[in-house]
């Protein structure tokens, strides 16, 4: 009896581990079944593309640099070449933007292989060794590079003449690529490459003779010259060079596809070109001695009517640069100035303007200053409000000096020949029209010098320029006084409203 008590008992647990490893199998194979399902519910889930996956996170991070050709913070917000491209990018994908001012360069292309942002916005040359790191968007812009040197040395005219002297360029940029270029030629060319510098930190170095030689970007140079009056162009390195905008080296073609289709259409339907205008024009055509001379009268006459300026322009809501620039085209700061034509004082009120305006004495420079404003005020609130704001600042300057019913002829004759008559560049290139008897005869207020209020304008930007710029880097200069850390990465989110109004610059 025992026995078979024995044998039931073994019976049992045999049964029982049975049940058990037929359970644990059960329980492993509805695990194995579960990874299965659910590593095929992954893979049909659908992947997004670049582009597709900065939409959904609703903003693109793109990298800049700080400059007046690529990113600076101005006096209204944000604001630069580069900055008003990426704006308008950003709003064409639907999505907010977020621009960040990294330095040194090899930061930004860091940023971009590490994922950090999705594009580089930076001024950027095309060149095979980036190729090799980032991709490339179609072309934009075409610059030259050219040797800067101090006009008290002399002046180099080949490469040749490189050797043995002191030249600065920026760590990683394409100038220090071209340099070792030249080496395999001339093995005994040096120089020095610097991080956490800019084109105009370059430019101020050679102005104080820290160095002979820097390497720019043509148009890097074209709109900073007006502040260093020594520096000059010894000859271009290089046939012109394509600007482009960096991209990631794994983009799967989304991201690539939408830039170059912007870059398209921008450059079909004017805006490229308008933008162009709007950072470049202004320092078409100026000599260093016309900036040299305005700044020098600037630094020893604007000082004593500073506070009216500023004072006329709170009061009016314009900018006092743009008041002093005015200023200074209408009578290079003389109170007494005189014309021919009878127009008289610091900003040269006509009798009539003067008495609309209620100034009694045309030569005290403060009622001068404050009838201008006033006038220049008036002026700009008359104009339509179809016409954007900085164009309608254009306007109001060509008024100012032309008379507005001559404005009004211009715009008409605009219309009649398919422009805009709501935009400056198409009614300064008719502006000129009103000098020729075909179309004068046919306005209503006829005859009128209309090439006057185009260089006027053009020469007011050119002087508003120099002043904005010049304060920005005083700034930056009593910055470095507090602090000799480098310049680092600033990130700066930007409002929803697609664009900032157009920097006066």
């Amino acid at each position: 009896m025992k026995q078979l008590t024995i044998l039931h008992y073994f019976t049992m647990a045999i049964c029982l581990l049975c049940l058990s490893g037929c359970e644990q199998r059960r329980s492993t194979d509805a695990s194995i079944a579960n990874q299965v399902n659910a590593s095929s519910a992954q893979a049909s889930l659908p992947t997004l593309s670049l582009l597709e996956t900065i939409k959904a996170k609703g903003h693109i991070e793109i990298a800049s640099r700080n400059g007046p050709t690529t990113f600076y913070e101005g006096r209204n917000g944000p604001t630069g070449f580069e900055y008003q491209l990426a704006q308008l990018f950003a709003k064409e994908i639907g999505v907010g933007l977020k621009i960040s001012n990294s330095s040194p360069l090899q930061d930004i292309f860091g940023g971009l292989e590490s994922g950090d942002v999705d594009i580089a916005a930076a001024g950027l040359t095309v060149t095979p060794a980036r190729k090799n790191r980032v991709n490339f968007s179609q072309a934009y812009f075409d610059v030259t590079e050219q040797l800067i040197f101090h006009k008290s040395n002399t002046k180099p005219n080949s490469p040749a003449d490189l050797v043995g002297h002191s030249i600065v360029v920026i760590a990683d940029s394409s100038h220090a690529e071209r340099l070792r270029q030249l080496k395999t030629t001339y093995p005994e060319l040096t120089w020095t490459e610097q991080k956490d510098i800019e084109p105009i930190d370059l430019l101020e170095k050679i102005e104080n003779g820290e160095f002979e030689f820097t390497i720019l970007d043509s148009n890097e140079f074209i709109v900073n010259r007006g502040l260093y009056p020594n520096v000059r162009i010894g000859f271009d390195l290089s046939e012109p060079q394509q600007l482009a905008w960096a991209l990631p080296k794994g983009d799967d073609g989304s991201l690539k596809a939408a830039v170059d289709n912007f870059f398209q259409r921008i450059n079909t339907d004017g805006t490229l070109e308008l933008l162009k205008e709007q950072f470049y024009g202004h320092s078409v055509g100026f000599t260093q001695v016309s900036s040299r001379t305005f700044m020098r009268k600037m630094k020893r006459r604007l000082p004593n009517y500073i506070d009216d300026f500023k004072d006329a322009a709170s009061k009016y809501n314009l900018d006092w640069q743009l008041l002093a620039a005015m200023a200074y085209q209408e009578s290079h700061l003389n109170p007494r100035a005189k014309s021919p034509t009878g127009v008289r004082g610091m900003m040269m009120l006509t009798l009539i303007t003067a008495k609309e305006m209620g100034v009694k004495n045309r030569i005290d420079a403060k009622q001068s200053i404050y009838g201008g404003a006033k006038y220049f005020n008036k002026i700009i609130n008359r104009l339509s409000k179809d016409i954007s704001d900085t164009d309608r600042t254009w306007f109001a300057l060509a008024a100012y000096n032309v008379g507005w019913g001559h404005l009004g002829d211009a715009r008409i004759i605009t219309e009649q020949q398919g422009g805009d008559p709501n935009s400056w560049q198409d009614v300064k290139q008719r502006l000129p029209l009103l000098q020729k008897k075909a179309y004068y005869k046919k306005t209503r207020y006829g005859y009128a010098r209309g090439q006057e209020p185009v260089n006027y304008v053009k020469n007011i930007r050119h002087y508003y320029n120099l002043l904005a710029w010049s304060e920005i880097l005083e700034q930056r200069h009593l910055a470095s006084l507090d602090s000799q850390l480098p310049i680092k990465k600033v990130n700066y989110e930007v409002a929803k409203e697609p664009l900032y109004k157009l920097s006066l610059l």
